[in-house]
């Protein structure tokens, strides 16, 4: 058989790419909204901006119940992976909706806990789905593809977003757009994907079925391992660039610069993703974690170096960015993988719920850690980064007890 290229497309069933498409459809329009919505409450709206990072901060409540629910209905054999992504469509629109029209308060919460809701319903049918649609040499590479597809989604949004706000000066134009895209993810998934047929006696109750999942050892060490990744992803996120914007050798970046950093953040991930998917195709998903855990560690560590005198910190911050970077794409389909490897196939719906829920957690503990380390003493700023590299030995320690646990592969 002919060796493929490492950047060639991976020949996946045709409702991968259909998936994968809504989804860029979807995070088009999550990237018009992104950074917006702030700005448009409190600026335009005249909202303060306690008032609305607590509307902003109650799309993760609701998102909590809504993981629960999205993965309960959808290993449900009389509700299904495909109900509940269109239930997850559907309400995604109508928060759109209720935020384009929001001039107070009361509307902007309820929007966001509409869109926490459908947010948490989509992430564990979704994740379903793609592996119910693949085998287990495709399924590294179809998560890869998805994941892609969210990244080139989100970056196009975020720019036509701004382009948007530049030409037409219409922030509610943004949502109504949004809901739009969710509209059009709803029409692709109800025209174009079926329900995979299970069996009646696969089945589980409700309750059965939770108990099993947080009685799983496996699963247990498995989500202390993921909060950890889950947590490195957000501090990319939240408390990088405030990082770069004060702390750095130099007194910190401008905000023009910063952005061309994350740019190349995105674009590498972009163009990585797949590549790096197919090379640790050959590994286990223990040992894909590990290479991933590896860059994390590296790249963190390279950001330390910024704040370090005498030295050049945009290089370093070049160069940890591009392995963070790659340490992001290593992580995201392997782990993905790994769960279907730990789930019964009866129960991947909740094992996903629980493996998306690492993502509420990482991304509250992430701005909490990082934002109390920026307020101490320059010694602690200067030092955050080389502690959070060095903490990748925490979760090599769990993946080698988890991969001790594992089944031994036929």
């Amino acid at each position: 058989m002919r060796q493929r290229s490492l950047f060639s497309l991976p020949h996946l069933p045709y409702q991968i790419w259909i998936l994968a498409l809504g989804r860029f459809l979807s995070e088009v329009g999550t990237g018009f909204i992104l950074f917006y919505t702030p700005i448009f409450f409190v600026n335009e709206v005249g909202l303060s901006s306690t008032l609305v990072g607590i509307a902003l901060g109650s799309a993760s409540v609701s998102g909590v119940i809504g993981r629960f629910l999205g993965g309960t209905l959808a290993d449900s054999p009389t509700w299904g992976r495909r109900k509940t992504l269109l239930l997850s469509a559907f309400v995604s629109a109508i928060a759109d909706l209720v935020l384009a029209f929001s001039n107070n308060f009361p509307p902007l919460v309820l929007g966001n806990l509409l869109m926490g809701f459908g947010m948490g319903l989509y992430w564990p049918a979704n994740e379903t789905m793609v592996a119910d649609l693949t085998t287990g040499e495709q399924r590294n590479e179809a998560f890869a593809i998805t994941r892609l597809a969210d990244n080139l989604g989100l970056s196009l949004g975020v720019m036509l977003g701004g382009l948007i706000i530049s030409v037409a000066e219409n922030y509610r134009l943004l949502f109504i757009i949004d809901s739009i895209s969710f509209l059009l993810f709803f029409l692709l998934i109800y025209f174009t994907i079926h329900e995979p047929k299970r069996a009646e006696n696969d089945t589980v109750s409700m309750m059965k079925g939770w108990q099993i999942a947080f009685g799983d050892h496996r699963l247990r060490l498995y989500f202390i391992a993921n909060i950890l990744f889950t947590t490195y992803i957000s501090q990319l996120q939240t408390t990088l660039p405030l990082y770069f914007k004060n702390f750095t050798s130099n007194g910190g970046f401008t905000a023009a610069i910063i952005s061309a950093l994350f740019s190349w953040y995105i674009v590498t991930m972009a163009i990585s993703q797949l590549p790096i998917a197919r090379f640790l195709n050959r590994f286990s998903r223990i040992n894909a974690l590990r290479f991933s855990l590896l860059f994390w560690g590296l790249g963190f560590s390279l950001i330390w170096l910024t704040g370090i005198p005498f030295t050049s910190p945009l290089i370093w911050a070049i160069l940890g960015l591009g392995i963070l970077a790659i340490a992001t794409v290593s992580y995201t389909p392997s782990a993905s993988s790994l769960i279907v490897e730990i789930a019964p196939s009866n129960l991947l719906g909740i094992y996903f719920s629980i493996n998306s829920q690492c993502w509420a957690i990482g991304y509250f503990i992430g701005p909490l850690i990082g934002g109390f380390a920026l307020d101490q003493s320059p010694l602690v700023i200067q030092s955050y980064w080389l502690l959070v590299g060095l903490s990748i030995g925490f979760s090599l320690i769990i993946l080698y007890y988890l991969e001790k646990i594992m089944p031994t592969p036929s």
